[in-house]
C-alpha cells in the first residue's frame, strides 16, 4: 500500500512527476515499438506489406480506443476505492472488470478472426494487398484477449497507485515484440518463415508472455488486489459496476475516436493538395505524436492521483495536483516544442528529402502549429483531473465541438479560400478555443459534483 499512501500524502509535485515518468516513457516506448516494427516489415517484405500492416493497425487503433475509456473507468473506480480504504469494493471492481474485459476481448477475437476478410473489404483495402492484410490482421484479432487483458492489468495497478511495475512489463512486451519480429518474419533458426503473419504473431506471443509473467509476478508478491481463492465470488458480472464502466468509459473512448477521426478528416483534405503536401503533413505528424506524449502521460497520472484524493475527500490536494500537472506539462512540452522548432530542418530530414516542396511545406506547418500543442496539452491535463470524478460527458462534448465544430470546418474554409498555407491556422485557433473552454469548465467546479463511484 506504499504507492497508495504516496499518491495521497507525498509531496504533490515530486509524487506526480515520479508517477508520470513511467507512463510517459511507456507511451514513448509503444510509439517506438510501432516504428521499429514498421521498419522490420518495410525492409524485409517491401512497401506493399507495410501498406497491409498500416490498414490493420488503423483498425486495431480504433479497437484499442474503444477499450481506452473502459480501462480509464477501471482506474477511476479502483483509485477512488483505494483512496477511501475500501479494499473489498476495489476487489469487486477488479473481479467484475476482469470478467468484463475477458468477455469483450473473446467476442471481438472470434468475430474478427471469422470475418477478417469481410471487415477489410468494408475498409476498402486495395486488392493487391488484400491477402497480406488478411493474413496479418487475422492473427492480430486472435491475439486481442492477450492485448486487452495486458492493458487491463496495467490499468489496475495504475489505479492503485503503481506506475512502475506496468512500465517494467511494458519494456518486456516491447522488447519481445521487437526481437521476435525478424525471427518469425524471416524464419530464423528452427522457426519457419512466416512473412507478414510472423509480425503479428510476434506481437501476440510477446503480449501473451508478458501477461502471463505479469500475473505470476503479482501473485508471487502477494499483491493486495490479487484475487485469491477466498475472493472467487467477485469474479462475476456485478451489473452496477458494469453500468458504471460503460456509462463512464464509452464517452472517454468516443472522445479518443473522434479525435483520431478528426486527423483522418484533415489527412483527406491535405491529400487533395497532392502527394507533396501529404508527405509534409505525414512527416510533421510523426513529430507531433511525440510532442503530445507528456500531456497524455501527465493527464493519465493525474487521473490515478485525483481518484485516490477524491476517495479520501482531499479536494485541496486535487486542485494543487491539477496546478502542478499543468505546470509540468507546459515546462516539458514547451521545451520539446522549442527544440523541435529550432532543429526543424534536422528533424524533417529524417523523413523528407532536404530539398523540395514537401520540406518547405513541413517547415511552414511546424512554425504555424507546433506552439499551439502546448495549449492543446493543457486540455489533456484538465481532462485527466475532471474524469477522475466521473465527469466524462463535458470533456467529450468540448473535444467534439472544438475539433468538429471549429477546426475541421475552419480548415476546409481556409483551404478553399486561401489555399494550403492558410489551413494550418485552424490548429492554433481551435486549440486556443479548446483550452479556454476546458479552463472555464474546470474553474466552474461543476465537475466536482459528479458521482465518483457506483455507490
Amino acid at each position: 500500500m506504499d504507492n497508495k499512501s504516496q499518491l495521497l500524502t507525498g509531496p504533490i509535485g515530486k509524487t506526480l512527476f515520479l508517477f508520470s515518468v513511467p507512463i510517459l516513457l511507456g507511451n514513448a516506448l509503444q510509439s517506438l515499438n510501432g516504428l521499429v516494427n514498421s521498419i522490420w516489415v518495410g525492409q524485409f517484405l517491401g512497401q506493399q506489406a507495410l501498406a497491409a500492416t498500416s490498414t490493420a493497425n488503423i483498425l486495431m487503433f480504433f479497437l484499442i480506443s474503444s477499450i481506452f475509456g473502459l480501462a480509464m473507468a477501471t482506474v477511476i473506480m479502483i483509485g477512488t476505492n483505494v483512496g477511501s480504504q475500501n479494499i473489498g469494493e476495489a476487489k469487486k471492481v477488479v473481479g467484475t472488470s476482469a470478467v468484463f474485459f475477458l468477455v469483450i476481448s473473446l467476442f471481438l477475437a472470434i468475430i474478427g478472426a471469422v470475418f477478417t476478410s469481410q471487415i477489410l473489404t468494408l475498409m476498402n483495402t486495395p486488392s493487391d494487398i488484400k491477402n497480406m492484410a488478411v493474413a496479418y490482421t487475422r492473427i492480430l484479432f486472435i491475439g486481442i484477449p492477450f492485448s486487452f487483458l495486458f492493458n487491463y492489468a496495467m490499468a489496475v495497478l495504475r489505479g492503485a497507485g503503481d506506475s512502475k511495475t506496468p512500465f517494467y512489463f511494458l519494456i518486456l512486451s516491447v522488447g519481445l515484440d521487437v526481437a521476435l519480429n525478424p525471427v518469425f518474419i524471416l524464419g530464423l533458426g528452427p522457426i519457419p518463415e512466416l512473412g507478414i503473419s510472423g509480425s503479428s504473431l510476434a506481437a501476440a506471443i510477446a503480449q501473451f508472455l508478458s501477461l502471463l509473467l505479469f500475473i505470476l509476478y503479482l501473485y508471487t508478491k502477494k499483491y493486495f488486489l490479487r484475487i485469491t481463492k477466498h475472493d472467487l465470488h467477485v469474479l462475476t458480472m456485478d451489473w452496477d459496476i458494469v453500468k458504471y464502466l460503460s456509462v463512464k468509459g464509452i464517452p472517454m473512448g468516443l472522445q479518443m475516436i473522434f479525435s483520431t477521426a478528426s486527423v483522418l478528416a484533415l489527412i483527406h483534405l491535405v491529400n487533395s493538395f497532392g502527394s507533396e503536401a501529404a508527405a509534409a503533413f505525414g512527416a510533421v505528424n510523426q513529430i507531433i505524436a511525440y510532442i503530445q506524449i507528456p500531456g497524455i502521460a501527465i493527464g493519465g497520472a493525474l487521473t490515478s492521483m485525483v481518484a485516490q484524493s477524491v476517495g479520501a475527500r482531499k479536494w485541496e490536494r486535487v486542485h494543487r495536483a491539477a496546478a502542478a500537472g499543468i505546470g509540468f506539462h507546459i515546462l516539458l512540452t514547451g521545451v520539446i516544442v522549442f527544440l523541435c522548432i529550432v532543429f526543424r530542418d534536422e528533424l524533417l530530414s529524417l523523413f523528407l528529402p532536404g530539398a523540395g516542396r514537401s520540406f518547405d511545406i513541413a517547415k511552414h506547418i511546424i512554425i504555424v502549429t507546433l506552439w499551439s500543442y502546448v495549449l492543446f496539452g493543457v486540455t489533456f491535463v484538465i481532462a485527466g483531473v475532471v474524469r477522475a470524478t466521473g465527469a466524462v460527458i463535458a470533456p467529450m462534448l468540448i473535444t467534439i465541438i472544438t475539433l468538429w465544430g471549429i477546426q475541421i470546418p475552419l480548415a476546409y474554409y481556409l483551404a478553399n479560400q486561401n489555399g494550403l498555407a492558410a489551413l494550418w491556422w485552424s490548429f492554433p485557433i481551435a486549440f486556443t478555443v479548446s483550452t479556454a473552454v476546458f479552463s472555464v469548465y474546470y474553474l466552474s467546479g461543476k465537475w466536482m459534483k459528479q458521482p465518483a463511484t457506483t455507490s
